[in-house]
């Protein structure tokens, strides 16, 4: 019997004629219930939020899914049967697929071997075929989200995928699973199919030995692998082996389509006659689309997979995933509470100007007038497999490259630059160098012994103090090593003499938190960390104390985001499922919502000024920008232009003089 929760008050007892057994789930457009059809087959429903029912643009919105949706492939998920609408409100029939998910299965039987693994991949590869062909990327494609229904494997929860269009990619600023998630997403960098191949891959070695090929420890220690080690491959051998390991490759251009890894792993032996046995890879383009090849090779897969288009209506055994469409929402009257008090920056004025930093990998626009710069950022290297440092040497000046170092920031002022090596020192700590750039002098500060280790997250805006996240390497009940974080720590430089520079550990283990990151409270004098699954923001004193929660404001774009506007007065998250819109807004002293709204943002990085954003954006096949947006998803100006290739992560400072 499927598993659903009863109806509620003002649920309906049936929608087109059909009874209503409970309910599957919920999310912004509307409610999703179980129903049983005259001939007793379950089928699920979605209707149409009654509060939406008056809104033109939100009934045509649904309506359209609706379209979209009988378009998509039966293979890949579930099938939409027909549409209607009951009390002036549209709702959609489609099929229930009903089933244990991948990773049940492999928990309760254990891994999937020989035919079975190999029906499985070329099951799930065609899914992403027909999914890619739509132009959607599903973004959070792992075991959970792998429906083995009766029929064959059934891909669900589209929740976070977003739409692409020929020249660009809109996709929420959520990530995924860690230990599925490809490097692109863990950097908060936008993401194309070539993701999806990458956590596809993930998927195939749980299936095939029950354990992700980068372990399913803390996050810092599993994104650190994704990062920089080579994937665990288990017990994989011959051309399966081949396709995972290729498409687990850290640069998503080098990744195969998923085409191209049906057309390999259905391949017979060289020699027996096999047509595709001349085929060679090829790197899929920038914008995650095939390369174009021969008709002869084209039409040998066309007909693996039929087209799908955006976001659909999909159900399993444990619940129901709604597609959810990128909204422009109604901007709120409602303003932050800042902005009344410091008026938006002139982002146009004077001309900004154009700059090439090394690394040849991107375009700098900077005005005088910017209420921040970039002051360092990483590259990284294809030939030694890891990210490379640079950081300016003030906030006008050029930058160094700094090869030695895990992370360097340069402080508000421009005076100081601190420095967080990779490795650690000879006594086993882990340590920041900071360095007076005015006096030429430096001073090492030790903060944490091993198994400990103290990250460089970011400076106070007057330059004073540097906030660490602290973490502590362990082993759990399995005996595997992870990495939960376990407090944070407080290091204040003293300007006058960097030698007398102190630094205080704080210890605030929390089970809810070890999972996530510190950042800078609104005034400086607390830290916060996002609690629960992605639940709210838990606010500490400096002293570790624990000051308040605010729930349900939804996940910041990621750990290292500035989500707190230059006065602290409001805070940027992903909105919650339950809210329309891409970007939501709250009030730092109650948590009260403000505003929300849509952009073409593929990822948040901070705040511009009080009433300005700034995030990346895939401006075409070969460039990402980023971008200042204003609370209407305008585009008001251009930052930087990164050119196609390895990933770049930048690091901007707030400039105190304009934002005073």
């Amino acid at each position: 019997m499927p598993s659903f929760t009863p109806l509620v008050p003002g649920d309906p007892p049936a929608l087109g004629g059909l009874e209503l057994l409970g309910r599957l789930g919920e999310g912004g457009q509307g409610v999703v219930y179980l129903a049983r059809t005259p001939m007793g087959a379950h089928v699920a429903i979605k209707w149409l939020r009654g509060d939406q029912a008056d809104d033109e643009e939100s009934v045509q919105r649904f309506l359209r899914e609706a379209q979209v949706a009988q378009q998509v492939a039966p293979f890949c998920t579930a099938v939409v049967l027909s549409t209607g609408v009951e009390h002036d409100r549209p709702y959609i029939v489609s099929q229930y697929v009903e089933g244990p998910s991948l990773e049940q299965i492999v928990r309760d039987e254990g891994p999937r071997t020989g035919a079975a693994l190999d029906r499985l991949a070329i099951g799930t590869a065609a899914a992403l075929v027909a999914i890619h062909e739509g132009k959607v990327v599903h973004r959070d494609f792992k075991p959970g989200n792998v429906i083995m229904a009766g029929d064959g494997p059934r891909v669900i929860d589209f929740g976070i995928a977003r739409t692409l269009d020929p020249v660009q990619m809109t996709s929420s600023t959520q990530i995924g699973t860690p230990a599925y998630m490809s490097p692109e997403q863990i950097l908060g960098r936008p993401v194309g199919p070539a993701a999806d191949m990458f956590s596809w891959a993930a998927t195939i070695v749980f299936a095939s030995c029950g354990r992700a090929p980068f372990g399913h420890d803390g996050p810092h220690a599993v994104t650190d692998r994704v990062l920089r080690d080579p994937p665990d491959l288990g017990v994989l051998d011959g051309p399966l082996r081949e396709v995972v390991e290729r498409c687990l490759a850290k640069d998503p251009a080098e990744r195969p389509t998923a085409q191209q890894v049906i057309m390999r792993l259905l391949r017979k032996p060289p020699g027996a006659g096999d047509p595709l046995r001349e085929v060679t890879w090829e790197p899929p383009r920038e914008d995650g689309q095939p390369v174009k090849r021969p008709e002869r090779t084209r039409r040998s897969v066309a007909g693996v997979a039929a087209a799908v288009t955006a976001l659909v209506l999909v159900s399993g055994a444990a619940g129901v995933a709604v597609g959810k469409a990128v909204y422009e929402a109604d901007p709120l009257t409602a303003r932050p509470a800042a902005a009344t008090s410091a008026p938006p920056q002139d982002t146009s004025t004077p001309e900004p100007v154009e700059t090439e930093p090394p690394g040849d990998r991107m375009t700098l626009y900077e005005s005088p007038s910017d209420p921040i710069r970039l002051t360092a950022y990483e590259v990284y290297d294809k030939k030694t497999d890891t990210y490379v440092d640079y950081a300016r040497q003030s906030l006008q000046g050029t930058f160094e490259r700094y090869p030695a170092n895990a992370k360097s920031l340069v402080s508000p002022n421009g005076r100081y630059l601190a420095e967080r090596p990779k490795l650690y020192t000879d006594d086993d700590y882990s340590s920041v160098l900071i360095t007076n750039r005015d006096a030429g002098s430096s001073f090492r500060v030790k903060t944490v012994r091993k198994p400990m280790s103290g990250s460089i997250q970011a400076w106070s805006k007057d330059s004073s103090k540097i906030l660490l996240n602290v973490t502590k390497e362990v082993k759990n009940g399995k005996g595997e090593e992870e990495w939960l974080t376990v407090g944070f720590a407080v290091l204040t430089v003293d300007q006058a003499d960097l030698a007398r520079s102190t630094v205080s550990v704080i210890d605030a283990a929390d089970e809810a938190i070890e999972q996530h990151e510190f950042v800078w409270g609104p005034e400086e004098q607390s830290v916060v960390s996002v609690y629960g699954d992605d639940e709210g923001l838990r606010f500490f004193d400096v002293s570790g104390k624990l000051v308040r929660d605010v729930p349900d404001v939804g996940a910041p774009p990621f750990d290292d985001a500035q989500i707190f506007s230059p006065s602290g007065a409001t805070f940027v998250t992903d909105c919650p499922s339950d809210h329309d819109g891409d970007h939501c807004l709250w009030e730092s002293a109650t948590g009260k919502q403000v505003r929300t709204f849509s952009s073409d943002c593929d990822t948040v990085l901070g705040w511009y000024d009080e009433t300005h954003l700034y995030c990346w954006e895939r401006d075409n096949a070969s460039m990402i920008e980023l971008r200042v947006v204003d609370f209407a998803g305008k585009l008001v100006r251009e930052l930087i232009e990164v050119r196609s290739g390895p990933s770049v992560i930048v690091h901007y400072t707030v400039n105190p003089s304009r934002t005073s």
